[in-house]
C-alpha cells in the first residue's frame, strides 16, 4: 500500500524507544494506524497530536503488518488544548473516532464531519455553537456504523434550551455505550464523561438524561 492524503490524527501511542504508533483518518482510506519512526522526538511531538491535521504518507513496511508513516503539519490544533473544555471535546471526538470505526473502511462524510466539528469547536464563540456539531457527528457514526440515526434533530427542535441540548447529548452518549462502544466503552466513555462534566458546569447545567425512545 502506498497512500498519500490529507488525514487528522485521532490516536498516538508509544511504540518502542522512539516511534509512535498512530491512527489517521483520512477520506478515501478511512481509519489507517502506521508507525511513525522518531514520534517521540522533539520534532514530531508537536506534529503527533491528537486533531491536528497533517499530509500523510503511508507506505506498506517489508515484513511488517503495520504499515510506515510521514507525517507534515497542515494545521495544528494544539492551542486549544490548552483550554478545559475545547480540549475535552478534541480528545473526545477524536478516541470515538479511533476506537469505534474499523481501520480501512472509506467513511468520507465522517472524515468531513470531524474535520468541520473540529473547526468549530477551535473557532465557535461558545460550546453551544459546537455542542450541536458533535451531537450530530455522533449520530452520523450511529448511522454509518449500521446501528440507526436517533432523531436528534427533532430533540433539539423541540428543546433549544442549554438544559435540552444537554439533554440530547446524554441520550445519545447512552446509544454509543450500547452500540458501537458496547465492549470497548471503559476508557473512551470517560473521555465522554469529561468532556459531560465540563459542559454542565456552563450555567449550571442539568444533570443526566434518559434514553432515546
Amino acid at each position: 500500500m502506498h497512500l498519500a492524503a490529507p488525514a487528522i490524527v485521532c490516536a498516538v501511542r508509544a511504540h518502542g524507544e522512539a516511534g509512535t504508533i498512530v491512527r489517521l483518518m483520512t477520506e478515501e482510506q478511512g481509519l489507517l494506524a502506521g508507525y511513525v519512526p522518531g514520534g517521540k522526538g522533539r520534532a514530531m511531538r508537536p506534529v503527533l497530536i491528537a486533531g491536528n491535521s497533517v499530509d500523510a504518507e503511508v507506505r506498506a513496511r517489508p515484513g511488517s503488518q503495520l504499515p510506515g508513516m510521514r507525517v507534515e503539519l497542515v494545521a495544528s490544533r494544539a492551542p486549544w488544548l490548552a483550554e478545559p473544555l475545547p480540549a475535552a471535546a478534541i480528545g473526545w471526538a477524536t478516541a470515538l473516532t479511533a476506537l469505534a470505526l474499523p481501520e480501512r473502511h472509506a467513511y468520507p462524510a465522517l472524515h468531513a464531519a470531524l474535520g468541520a466539528l473540529l473547526d468549530a469547536v477551535c473557532h465557535a464563540p461558545s460550546a453551544r455553537g459546537w455542542v450541536p456539531g458533535m451531537i450530530g457527528f455522533e449520530a452520523l457514526l450511529l448511522r454509518e456504523l449500521g446501528h440507526g440515526e436517533p432523531p436528534w434533530r427533532e430533540a433539539l427542535a423541540e428543546d433549544g434550551t442549554w438544559a435540552g441540548m444537554l439533554g440530547v447529548f446524554d441520550r445519545m452518549g447512552k446509544r454509543l455505550a450500547r452500540y458501537p462502544l458496547a465492549d470497548r466503552r471503559g476508557d473512551v466513555m470517560g473521555a465522554r464523561a469529561v468532556l459531560r462534566e465540563r459542559l454542565g458546569r456552563i450555567d449550571g447545567g442539568p444533570g443526566y438524561g434518559n434514553t432515546f425512545s
